[in-house]
């Protein structure tokens, strides 16, 4: 099949619709003719490149804010085109909604829809899109949700049929864990990451880490509008020493950090699914994360634990504690690996039933 998945973002290991369409896209090029559109702000990547056998080509693109990724040129190569399958993915830009005007025999659309923009503009701006989002829709042959939670909103929102919404999880690659051991250190971590942003809900790691004992320490990887906050806040509250901020870490550094941290924390308000949750529960870690949106479906309250938000900081604080020491049962984690966390490989051969449909 010569597929076409389109993708609004950088294409890479950073951000989860970036590393969802780059992995899907590598493991279905072992069988197929891949290409992927992606915008390219600032002009900063080559025009054309091919990487383990996808064909790449990107586009300039208005992005403010690393947003929207508005691209005429993708626009017009998009009406030139002819494919077997053409992809869009993430609701929230605009790459997605122009793919349904390419030729194609299917067309396959993965929202990664969480309902609401991250700052008032967006917000309106996704009110007044939801008429033009009905339309793509309306025009895919299938819809791919990434949760339960997903699916549910996408029918209530847009008043979709169940029936062409068919819900398969994010990936994990479970052979990159290999090897990887948990280091001994004399403190206890606590790992963030992920965007920098309020809607994320980064700063009540800082918050918090003041209730905490003193030889817990929080790691933050990532980048953002808050880094410059996070720093000052967390020196104003006399912890700055306790916090360590780290970007661009190389892959492997990444995943070793998964495996080396006592617990990973994610308060974020809006997720699809989250991908950072995923890899951290594949790497044994035990998780505390807020029970809104996508993220409540992983409470279990074994390996990973919700609160509600806004956080009460003293009751996040005891809940980080208990599961700081508490000696979680690595195995309890492995639940999740065939369920909820799927390898890349099995995500793939989902989508390859679904396109020869």
């Amino acid at each position: 099949m010569r597929i076409l998945q389109v993708c609004p973002h950088v294409y890479g290991d950073v951000g989860g619709v970036s590393v969802h369409v780059k992995n899907i896209s590598e493991h279905l090029a072992k069988n197929h003719d891949v290409t992927v559109y992606v915008s390219n702000p600032d002009s900063r990547c080559p025009r054309f490149e091919v990487k383990n056998g996808v064909k790449i080509e990107r586009f300039r693109c208005f992005a403010p804010s690393n947003s929207y990724f508005l691209s005429w040129d993708m626009l017009l190569r998009l009406k030139k085109i002819d494919f077997d399958i053409v992809h869009g993915h993430s609701y929230h830009a605009f790459p997605m909604h122009f793919a349904r005007i390419a030729k194609c025999r299917k067309f396959v659309v993965t929202p990664h829809f969480h309902g609401v923009g991250h700052s008032p503009f967006r917000r309106c701006l996704v009110r007044l899109l939801k008429p033009f989002g009905k339309r793509t829709f309306d025009l895919a042959d299938r819809i791919i949700a990434v949760s339960q939670f997903e699916k549910r909103l996408l029918c209530k929102e847009f008043n979709i049929d169940s029936d062409k919404v068919i819900v398969i999880p994010n990936g994990v690659n479970f052979s990159e864990f290999k090897g990887l051991r948990k280091r001994n250190h004399n403190f206890k971590l606590m790992l963030y990451v992920g965007f920098l942003d309020y809607y994320k809900g980064v700063h009540y790691l800082v918050e918090v880490l003041p209730k905490l004992p003193d030889d817990v320490v929080l790691d933050i990887v990532g980048d953002g509008p808050l880094k410059a906050f996070l720093r000052g806040r967390a020196a104003e509250l006399g912890v700055g020493r306790r916090v360590r901020f780290y970007q661009n870490l190389p892959r492997r550094e990444l995943l070793q950090k998964y495996v080396d941290a006592d617990v990973f924390v994610l308060l974020s308000m809006y997720e699809a699914y989250s991908l950072v949750i995923a890899e951290a529960l594949a790497a044994g870690t035990p998780c505390v994360v807020a029970e809104a949106s996508a993220l409540s479906e992983w409470v279990d309250n074994e390996s990973c634990f919700g609160v509600t938000l806004p956080p009460n900081l003293k009751k996040l604080a005891d809940l980080i504690s208990y599961v700081l020491y508490k000696d979680v049962d690595k195995e309890v984690m492995r639940k999740w690996i065939g369920t909820k966390i799927l390898d890349w490989r099995d995500v793939s051969q989902m989508l390859e039933k679904i396109y020869a449909q």
